[in-house]
C-alpha cells in the first residue's frame, strides 16, 4: 500500500526506547511523537512538543519506525490527535504490522480511531487546570484493551479520581492506571491510598524516568 507524500504531519521526535508506561511497560518501543496540544496542563513534563518539530509525509514516518524493526509502536505527544492525519497515521501503522498504542489527553473523541489500536486515554484531575476539558463521550467507547490514565498530584485528585471511578462505573472496563506526579507527590503515598481503599487500579512510575532521568529521546 502506498500513501501520499501530500499527507504530511508535524513530528516532534520519533525514538526507540523502552515503554516507561502502560500495561506494556517494559517493552522495546518506538515513539512517534506528535507536535501541538490545545491543552496546558500545570504539570506537563513534554512541554518542548507544543511547539516547532518537522514536516514529514506519512511515508517518510513509516520509513523511520521501520529502520527499528519494532513490534510496539507508541504514537504520542503532546496531542496527537490534535493533527487530523494522526487518524491515518495510526491507521498505516496497523497495516504495517505493528502493535499500536495511541496516548491522547481524553480532550479529544477517540471513536474514530483504528479498532486496531490501543487508546491510552487520560483523564486530566483538578490539579491539571485542564479538568474541564475531558471529553466524557470517549468513556463510552473503551475497550478492555485500552487504558485509563490518571497523573495525581494531591488527596484532592485522588478523590477525584476515585469519585469518576465510582460514578461511571469505570471498574473492569479496561485497565485504570494511577501515576503520581513526579517531585510532587510520592509513589509510595499514593500506594498506600490505593491499598487502604482496595481500589481496582494499577500503580505506574515512569520507568523511563528511573533509567535515563530527563534525557530527551528517553
Amino acid at each position: 500500500m502506498r500513501h501520499s507524500k501530500a499527507l504530511t504531519l508535524r513530528i516532534s521526535e520519533i525514538f526507540y526506547s523502552l515503554q516507561g508506561e502502560t500495561t506494556r511497560v517494559g517493552l522495546p518501543t518506538v515513539f512517534v511523537r506528535l507536535t501541538g496540544c490545545p491543552l496546558r496542563c500545570s504539570w506537563c513534563d513534554t512541554t518542548y512538543a507544543f511547539t516547532g518539530g518537522r514536516t514529514l509525509s506519512l511515508e517518510e514516518i513509516l520509513a523511520q519506525v521501520a529502520v527499528y524493526a519494532p513490534r510496539y509502536v507508541c504514537v504520542t505527544g503532546g496531542e496527537p490527535l490534535a493533527q487530523k492525519n494522526c487518524l491515518k497515521l495510526l491507521t498505516a501503522l496497523c497495516d504495517a504490522g505493528y502493535d499500536v498504542s495511541l496516548e491522547t489527553s481524553g480532550a479529544l473523541p477517540v471513536g474514530e480511531v483504528d479498532a486496531r489500536v490501543s487508546r491510552i486515554v487520560d483523564l486530566k484531575p483538578p490539579s491539571s487546570g485542564e479538568s474541564t476539558k475531558i471529553c466524557w463521550e470517549n468513556l463510552r467507547l473503551l475497550r478492555p484493551d485500552d487504558e485509563l490514565k490518571f497523573v495525581i498530584a494531591d488527596r484532592a485528585d485522588y478523590d477525584w479520581m476515585r469519585r469518576i471511578i465510582v460514578e461511571r462505573q469505570l471498574a473492569g472496563c479496561c485497565p485504570i492506571l494511577l501515576s503520581p506526579v513526579q517531585n510532587t507527590l510520592s509513589p509510595q503515598t499514593l500506594a498506600e491510598w490505593i491499598l487502604a481503599d482496595r481500589l481496582p487500579v494499577r500503580l505506574q512510575v515512569q520507568l523511563h524516568r528511573l533509567l535515563w532521568g530527563d534525557a530527551p529521546g528517553k
